[in-house]
């Protein structure tokens, strides 16, 4: 039997929690169990879409359903993607969801800084 898009967008997002980035760790211990501004975040999260008559998913590096918030946390190999990642920005914000995205040295040097700017878009 054929593994449908949601089982294949569902194994994806499995692998990756596996192999989370130490800054994706970090960012996860303090958002997790409704530990910020109590809400519910997911870490790998799928987000599927229709394109071109066809079922097709990204996975969120996390995701807060409440708000409509994808966070991603953007390694040095965004730096030779950003025409894809700014499409994947477009598609997602097409869906009704906000993006926001921080470079790994942002977690890792400045996390205050980032949570005051998570917290800002969570309670505007």
């Amino acid at each position: 039997m054929e593994k449908s898009i949601y089982d294949f967008a569902k194994q994806t997002a499995r692998d990756l929690r596996k192999r989370q980035t130490n800054p994706e760790s970090k960012l996860w211990a303090i958002l997790r169990n409704h530990r910020f501004l109590q809400k519910k975040f997911y870490r790998q999260h799928p987000i599927i879409f229709n394109y071109d008559s066809q079922k097709k998913f990204f996975i969120s590096d996390f995701y807060c359903h409440e708000a409509k918030l994808v966070i991603e946390i953007d390694g040095k190999g965004h730096d030779y993607q950003k025409d894809y990642d700014e499409m994947r920005t477009y598609i997602i914000n097409s869906l009704g969801i906000r993006v926001v995205r921080f470079k790994n040295e942002e977690i890792e040097s400045d996390i205050d800084r980032v949570l005051n700017e998570l917290k800002r878009m969570l309670t505007e």
